[in-house]
């Protein structure tokens, strides 16, 4: 796949790999083991070359003594014989159980190291950073493209390293007892292990890069499609919706049946392989007894012995073919791991500063990513602590941006903003979290109870002050009614509640969580008016005494807050000066 290719499939390799070449070779190593998965990886290969070389003494040992047996030799001439298959035969499974029990848990251990890491990642990221990523794309990523690099020591270099090493012992024992059947299989060996891989990669190299963006692409329709799967409906779009998904699952089958191809080319070559090794061992072995040079009993060794080898080295080619798709898949990890970051932590971050919490924001410029106009330009604003002040402007404006900034998920272009007397740069985020608040317009609502979602922000509250929390937010009434109260489940994204019920159930976790600070990010959306009116009097009633920050494209229900100010195109509609509380209804 070009770089191009790459780039229209999987716009966050475009980051990295359309600029740099060498980018999956990178992703390979930096999702590479650590020392003691290295250590066990070791252990496996050796176990899992034992296991190789029994199942091929097995064969060999056990066509000598077929032979020697039809002879009618002396019992106890067969002995060693007996006890070499016997010790062949268990060690075969003992050591294949060992391969088997030690590659598993080296490579579990590395997926679970690559998957803290890539979850570490998008703790980092979140949520200013994720926008690069779709949803559904992101899954996959982290789910199917994890589980991707596994296979590179698990279906490729333990069954490599076996292989080698059983290979090489195999031939020199073939070549000891008839040196042109040595070479036979030697050759034949080689094009079970690279010729076969060779073929296979020619047909279908492309379209195993291609499987893992296009398995992306799939989630990220299929998502969409569960998602907005109402509004599909009521707009007569559904066949729109499915097309777009049947496109990405025509992609992947195609990839995937090109694939399909190259596995059977593979394995056409490697059957060749493997019935030419003994047919030629069979017609130089034959010659060779006629001529004296090997015994007969040996000859059903030398033609038995390469279809043994052969077994080992038969899930080879299927193995190399799956490097282009693993490599794929790290690159696709590392685009998650190598994300810039929206924000930067600070070496030494400072302690929390102590109470009052005045909020001084000083000629601030953001920018979501670098190279792109800045979203806010010369914001200048001081809230005193206690104060609750309203900023209001048109959908747009940059007010959310403002809110990422102050809660950290977002860095300054320029200026700053200063916390308690403390610019928050110097702060770490949590401890910035800490101390300001979000209620989001879209608070995420779990899957579980609604007094598990009110939980969520302290985990150590009582059942009271949970319910304190409801009551304040002025949900309580509406829970008691309820047959289970806060043992409701609130369904996948609050399907259970409506619009204001899920917002007021935001507000709840806030109002337990006992932010000093608070920054209440358009709270109001896509309610009805009077709901919204309702439930902005409502908010600014429970968070009274706090320093609240109210954002809004709403003027209507801010009779409550200290002061307004209006924000258009990223500056302040009249920098350094707020407007009062009664003239919201101006603004």
């Amino acid at each position: 796949m070009t770089a191009r290719d790459r780039a229209v499939w999987d716009p966050a390799w475009a980051d990295t790999a359309v600029r740099d070449p060498a980018a999956p070779d990178r992703a390979i190593r930096e999702t590479r083991p650590d020392h003691g998965a290295i250590w066990r990886l070791t252990l496996a290969a050796a176990a899992g070359t034992a296991a190789s070389l029994g199942a091929i003494g097995l064969t060999a040992t056990s066509a000598w003594l077929i032979s020697r047996a039809a002879l009618h030799p002396p019992v106890l001439t067969l002995m060693f014989a007996v006890v070499a298959v016997q010790v062949c035969g268990l060690g075969r499974s003992v050591f294949r159980y060992a391969e088997r029990l030690t590659g598993h848990d080296a490579a579990l251990r590395v997926l679970a190291s690559i998957r803290v890491r890539a979850y570490t990642r998008l703790e980092r990221l979140a949520p200013a950073g994720l926008a690069a990523f779709r949803s559904g794309d992101l899954v996959g990523r982290l789910v199917s493209d994890i589980d991707s690099i596994a296979d590179r020591w698990l279906r490729v270099l333990l069954p490599y390293a076996a292989a080698a090493v059983a290979g090489a012992a195999t031939t020199g024992f073939v070549a000891l007892l008839l040196p042109s059947a040595g070479l036979v299989l030697a050759a034949s060996l080689v094009a079970a292990a690279a010729v076969a891989p060779w073929a296979a990669g020619a047909v279908a190299r492309k379209a195993e890069r291609r499987i893992a963006p296009h398995r992306g692409e799939l989630n990220a329709a299929s998502l969409d499609l569960l998602r907005g799967c109402a509004e599909l409906v009521a707009f007569g779009a559904v066949d729109e919706g499915l097309e777009r998904v049947c496109d990405a699952d025509r992609a992947l089958r195609k990839a995937e049946g090109r694939s399909a191809a190259g596995r059977g080319i593979a394995a056409s070559v490697t059957a060749l392989a493997a019935g030419g090794s003994v047919w030629a061992c069979v017609v130089l072995g034959v010659s060779a007894v006629r001529s004296g040079v090997l015994p007969g009993v040996t000859l059903a060794v030398v033609v038995l012995t390469p279809l043994a080898a052969h077994e080992v080295f038969g899930g080879l080619a299927p193995a190399a073919q799956q490097l282009p798709r693993i490599r794929a898949s790290a690159s696709r990890v590392r685009a998650v791991l190598r994300h810039p970051d929206p924000v930067h932590e600070p070496s030494l971050p400072l302690p929390a500063p102590a109470p009052p919490y005045d909020l001084r924001i000083e000629n601030l410029s953001a920018r979501w990513s670098a190279g792109v106009p800045d979203v806010l330009s010369g914001i200048g604003l001081t809230v005193p602590a206690g104060r609750r002040v309203a900023v209001v402007g048109p959908s747009g404006a940059g007010k959310t941006t403002l809110a990422m900034v102050l809660l950290r998920f977002l860095d300054p272009a320029g200026g700053r903003v200063i916390l308690g007397g403390t610019d928050i740069t110097e702060l770490s985020g949590d401890t910035v979290r800490g101390i300001i608040g979000l209620c989001a317009q879209d608070a995420h609502v779990f899957d579980t109870t609604v007094g598990e979602n009110v939980l969520l922000a302290r985990r150590d509250a009582s059942m009271a002050q949970v319910r304190d929390a409801l009551l304040r937010a002025g949900l309580l009434d509406w829970v008691d009614s309820l047959p289970l109260g806060l043992d409701t489940p609130a369904g996948e994204h609050g399907a259970r509640l409506s619009g204001g019920q899920r917002q007021r159930l935001a507000l709840a976790r806030v109002l337990l969580a006992g932010f000093p600070v608070l920054v209440l990010d358009e709270p109001t959306e896509h309610l009805d008016e009077q709901t919204a009116d309702t439930l902005t009097r409502d908010l600014l009633a429970a968070t009274d005494g706090r320093t609240v920050l109210l954002i809004t494209h709403r003027t209507a229900g801010l009779e409550l807050v200290d002061e307004i100010v209006r924000i258009e195109a990223g500056r302040l509609a009249r920098p350094g000066r707020l407007r009062q509380a009664g003239a919201a209804t101006q603004a």
